[in-house]
Parts: C-alpha cells; sequence; structure tokens
C-alpha cells in the first residue's frame, strides 16, 4: 500500500471525510502532508492564524483554552481518526484554542487552499463535507449544553470514562483494570474543573475500589461503574 492510499484509508474513518467516494479521498490523501510532533511540543496556540487542518495518525493531541481568570481548561484528547482545526479548510481562522501532543504523535496536515482547490473542481465533494461538519458543530453543541449542567462528579466520571474509551478503541485495554496515563490536574482540565475538585472525587472513587491512584496515572478497576456517577 502507497503512503497516499494508506492516508487515503484514514481520511475514510474521520467524520468529515466519511461520505465522500475512494477516489475523492485518493485526491485529498494527494495534497495531505505527515507531520511528527514530541510529547510536549505545541501544534499551534491559542490566538495564532490558521491555514492548516490535521488528522491523528497515531498518539494523541490536547486541545485546551486559556481563560481570562488564568485557569486553562483542556477541552478534548484528541487520538487516531480524530480531526482538529478544520475550519482552516474553508477559511482562515484564529485558532480558538492551543494543540499540544500528550505523546510521540503522527499527523495528517492538509493545507486550506489545497483543499480548497481539489473541491473547486467537484463541487457535490464540498456539499457532502459542508453536511459533516454541520452535524459535528450540531453534537458538539449538544455536548457542551449537557456538560453546562453536568455536577463535578459527572464531569470527572465521564473525562475519566472517555479516557478507557479511547484506550479500549486502540485494543490496548479490556473490561477491567484499564490504566490511564493522566495526572489528576490532567483529569481535572479535562473535566473543566479545579484540581481540588476533581481530586476530592478521585479520592472517593478510590474509597468505593472503582479506581486505584497512583503519581500520574489512574487505573480504573471498573470502567462500567463510572457511568454511575455521570448525571
Amino acid at each position: 500500500m502507497t503512503p497516499w492510499e494508506d492516508t487515503a484509508d484514514l481520511l475514510g474513518r474521520v467524520e468529515v471525510f466519511s461520505e465522500l467516494e475512494r477516489a475523492e479521498l485518493e485526491q485529498v490523501a494527494h495534497v495531505a502532508v505527515p507531520r511528527t510532533f514530541e510529547r510536549g511540543e505545541v501544534i499551534f496556540r491559542e490566538g495564532d492564524s490558521g491555514d492548516t487542518c490535521y488528522i491523528v495518525r497515531s498518539g494523541s493531541v490536547s486541545i485546551r483554552r486559556e481563560h481570562s481568570d488564568g485557569r486553562t481548561v483542556a477541552l478534548a484528547e484528541l487520538r487516531a481518526g480524530a480531526m482538529f482545526g478544520e475550519l482552516a479548510l474553508f477559511r482562515g481562522e484564529t485558532r480558538s484554542a492551543t494543540a499540544e501532543a500528550l505523546e510521540p504523535t503522527a499527523l495528517v496536515a492538509v493545507l486550506g487552499r489545497d483543499m480548497q482547490r481539489v473541491v473547486a473542481s467537484s463541487p457535490a465533494m464540498a456539499l457532502k463535507m459542508l453536511a459533516a461538519m454541520a452535524e459535528r458543530v450540531q453534537r458538539t453543541n449538544e455536548r457542551l449544553a449537557q456538560h453546562s449542567f453536568q455536577t463535578v462528579a459527572g464531569r470527572v466520571a465521564g473525562a475519566l470514562l472517555g479516557q478507557v474509551m479511547a484506550r479500549q478503541d486502540e485494543g490496548s485495554a479490556g473490561r477491567h483494570d484499564v490504566l490511564v496515563q493522566a495526572t489528576q490536574a490532567e483529569i481535572a482540565q479535562l473535566a473543566g474543573t479545579s484540581r481540588e475538585s476533581a481530586s476530592r472525587f478521585l479520592a472517593t472513587l478510590e474509597r468505593e475500589q472503582v479506581v486505584a491512584l497512583s503519581r500520574g496515572k489512574v487505573t480504573v478497576h471498573e470502567p462500567e461503574r463510572l457511568r454511575d456517577f455521570i448525571h
């Protein structure tokens, strides 16, 4: 399999490109560029101008925002098949968040002007992509609305469960004793709460033997029990 055929396979698993025909995926793959980042390396910063979107091939990327009160809030942790910075496909944008590699990470980069040149030759392709992006925005808004009404316990449990599911999708975890490589501060950021509040709830989970806490990691003994706290 050639590199661009492999990239076309990856693009086909990404929501925004999922309705494209194979030939259309290959057109996009031909303008995609591989990029690699080491742990802790910033891909772009909040406030930067941007003209490139990215798809995660391997590794993981943290998306975070800085609040006016100085707090940093993690919005998401993205893994293989996830896309970010997609607004740059159709227009230049000011980055609304900072993206940072959490581990050695391989990305596929698509420059906005290259994508625009591809879709200019196929309006049908543009319509498929715009429909998928509209659905993506709608789901994001629904998640944000739900998140705003959740308790701290629900947000922390949800953040932990999201990490567990990501590892299960990668085939690196079973139904029990799933290792999540994250500090309590990082989990608090993903949950959009303070470290102190997250730590108190994690201690509760440990007392109930749902998790075991250690430096820089959390072992989730019973992932399904986390759902009991999401409300």
